[in-house]
């Protein structure tokens, strides 16, 4: 089962839903770094469940750096962090094994893995190893914080209610807001919404923007390793997660070439663009313009309505209610998670283009 991210840094996850935790193993991180358990821990304090409207499975997330680390800086050596799994409730899972629910993976699994899955809690293919990943993507967060490079993220669009924000709005109120919702004006309505769903016992979508700001020009390349394909490889692996887009996106196929094209000019000795609908990439390499991308989330697939299914036993249709704790909406706690998965795959690019040397002074 491969859970891999990155070429020149590197990330494997590892552990399961239910299982004693979560981890991952960080290599080509450069040596010299300052990195501290509370560096990680900030960032994943911002994803961690049994928040106001998530799930009430309550974990602490407490990371430990169990390597390569030494007197407060990177070694150079393999970065071992693990997370321990606290408050696990298995016992609704069981009958699983039988009534695949909706929209997950439990068919899907069985079938590829011989009914040897993990199946309590999704296991691996649960977003509870988002929680890993944020770690993973707290150090290239920091890593990119040195050389520069801001990422700003926040709930753009939840069900049919969107947003349009500056940056200040986001660095300012996105991460105060318990839907991640950078406009004040309208956060009530997200939250009205929210209330309403759960009411019905059903569950929202919604659509998460990113902005990365400082990248230099040159980063990326063409084909398969352009800025484009390997945020969205990183992204699209991220539970949930059904489409992606950058700059104009999908939007620009309504457009005229005379519209869409972003006209150059020079301000203060630099070459830039007046408008942005590449979203900083052109030929799969950055710009020097604002990394601009967004991410569609589907509804959380476990809700209290009754569904349903087949029961792969008696080979008959059944009635499913899903039990267990499950966010009403992913897309809350998936912001810190969609900024880590742009920062892996920054941190790697940016290595490769020779921007970041292989040992920080």
């Amino acid at each position: 089962m491969n859970q891999h991210y990155g070429k020149l840094f590197e990330v494997q996850l590892a552990g399961e839903s239910h299982g004693s935790g979560v981890g991952c193993i960080v290599q080509g991180c450069p040596a010299g770094m300052p990195l501290a358990e509370s560096d990680i821990q900030a960032e994943l304090d911002k994803r961690r469940p049994g928040q106001k409207l998530t799930t009430t499975r309550n974990e602490k997330d407490q990371v430990q750096i169990k390597s390569g680390v030494f007197q407060g800086k990177t070694t150079g050596a393999p970065i071992l962090l693990w997370i321990d799994n606290e408050d696990v409730q298995s016992a609704s899972y069981e009958k699983l094994k039988e009534t695949p629910r909706p929209g997950h993976a439990d068919m899907t699994a069985s079938a590829k893995y011989g009914g040897y899955n993990d199946y309590r809690g999704s296991g691996p293919f649960s977003a509870r190893l988002t929680a890993a990943l944020v770690a993973a993507g707290a150090i290239a967060r920091k890593l990119l914080a040195m050389q520069g490079v801001e990422i700003l993220g926040h709930v753009q669009q939840l069900h049919g209610i969107r947003t349009d924000v500056t940056d200040a709005q986001i660095r300012d109120y996105a991460y105060q807001s318990a839907v991640r919702c950078a406009d004040p004006k309208i956060e009530k309505k997200f939250q009205d919404e929210l209330q309403s769903a759960l009411k019905a016992g059903d569950s929202l979508g919604a659509v998460i923007e990113c902005r990365v700001n400082g990248l230099p020009v040159g980063v990326g390349e063409p084909r398969a390793q352009s800025v484009e394909s390997v945020i969205a490889a990183n992204v699209l692996a991220i539970p949930a997660a059904k489409g992606v887009e950058f700059g104009s996106g999908f939007a620009s196929a309504a457009l005229l070439g005379s519209q869409n094209n972003d006209a150059y000019e020079e301000k203060n000795g630099k070459v830039v663009t007046r408008t942005n609908h590449s979203g900083g990439v052109l030929g799969g390499i950055t710009n020097g313009m604002p990394l601009v991308f967004r991410v569609a989330f589907k509804p959380t697939s476990s809700i209290a309505k009754t569904q349903i299914t087949l029961n792969t036993k008696s080979h008959k249709q059944t009635e499913l209610n899903v039990a267990g704790r499950h966010d009403p909406c992913v897309a809350l706690r998936a912001v810190p998670i969609v900024e880590a998965a742009a920062a892996l795959a920054l941190a790697d690019l940016m290595l490769q283009a020779q921007k970041i040397p292989k040992v920080l002074k």
